[in-house]
């Protein structure tokens, strides 16, 4: 079987399981955990911020993130099909008593004058915005870079204003590889950056929030308010710096990978895609006049080896990772033209 439902099915290498077996511990509560320690300060060192802490989920560093910089009654501009809005489960409001404010962009990408116009005046009838979430690579946009130029005049709105910024980078280490921005240059214009080791970065587990010493102390405190205390995580960490020892540079694989597939999907008569839209490593694509659902779609390309996910009436994605190699991509694009032609 062919799994392209996401980068999260990756399962770690021989070589990082054996880093995981080697792993010194200690209790992380009381900061005793000398592996957990050292991926910190390797993340922290690599977003150039002072400090890192090592959280369970993607979805607790962000919603970690939102909590430390807002108070209940707050306001988070957020584009509106943001991981934090479509895959979240409310978190924001659950957790932290903060409202969303939804911004629609084109492929993910907020424009400075959509984000300056979404803040709330100062008045007695509007809530106040206290935070602005940017992702990179952006997951609903198919992957999609924020160009740092943006980034940085999003930034400058945001200074003028006094309102800090939170970057959800779950998968900012494939912007990095795709562009040769560095992880420091993107976060240097956020106030916190989350980043994921379990997604491209093939580890089993966990996700790290980047910022200065007295945001990363109040967080701490609030990782273990909401139940992501760990005692003996070195065995996850030590999954966490193999990754970031050896994974990094090989995501160019994924991207050249997502490419390949791209450009055999785009010979199917069914298929509609758009090859400039394809930057890193998921691909989003359109079958039009197809007889049958999607769901239906997606189990006959089950039934002939190769998962996906439908995001839509008529819309899949599929995400290339380190457990597909070139030659899977070749023999996924055969199985996509047969099941699909016949649709």
């Amino acid at each position: 079987m062919i799994d392209l439902r996401s980068d999260t099915v990756t399962k770690p290498s021989p070589a990082m399981r054996e880093a995981m077996a080697r792993a010194s511990v200690g209790d992380d509560v009381y900061g005793e955990d000398p592996t957990v320690n050292r991926l910190q300060e390797m993340a922290a060192a690599l977003l150039g911020k002072a400090a890192a802490l090592f959280v369970p989920s993607g979805i607790m560093a962000n919603q970690l993130s939102i909590r430390v910089q807002t108070q209940p009654g707050d306001e988070v501009i957020v584009e509106s099909r943001s991981h934090i809005v479509r895959y979240e489960h409310g978190a924001a409001a659950a957790l932290a008593g903060v409202q969303l404010h939804w911004v629609n962009s084109a492929r993910g990408i907020l424009e400075p004058e959509q984000v300056e116009a979404a803040i709330r005046p100062k008045d007695p009838y509007n809530p106040t915005t206290k935070l602005i979430c940017l992702e990179n690579t952006h997951n609903s946009g198919g992957g999609s870079i924020y160009p740092l130029s943006t980034i940085e005049q999003i930034r400058a709105v945001a200074l003028a204003r006094g309102i800090p910024m939170h970057l959800d980078g779950a998968r900012l280490f494939n912007a990095v590889v795709a562009t040769g921005v560095s992880a420091a240059d993107y976060a240097r214009h956020f106030e916190t950056v989350s980043f994921c080791l379990s997604k491209g970065l093939g580890a089993p587990v966990g996700s790290l929030i980047a910022a200065d010493e007295p945001s990363i102390q109040k967080l701490r405190r609030f990782r273990r308010m909401y139940g992501g205390g760990m005692r003996q995580a070195g065995i996850l960490a030590a999954a966490g710096i193999y990754a970031l020892e050896h994974n990094i540079s090989r995501l160019k694989e994924d991207h050249e990978n997502a490419r390949r597939l791209a450009r055999a999907l785009q010979k199917i008569p069914t298929v509609s895609i758009d090859l400039d839209q394809v930057e890193t490593n998921i691909v989003v694509f359109d079958v039009v006049s197809a007889r049958g659902s999607a769901s239906e779609i997606v189990a006959d390309l089950k039934r002939a080896g190769v998962l996906i996910n439908a995001v839509g009436v008529n819309t899949f994605r599929a995400v290339t990772h380190l457990d597909v190699s070139s030659q899977d991509i070749e023999e996924a694009g055969r199985i996509f033209a047969t099941v699909l032609s016949e649709k």
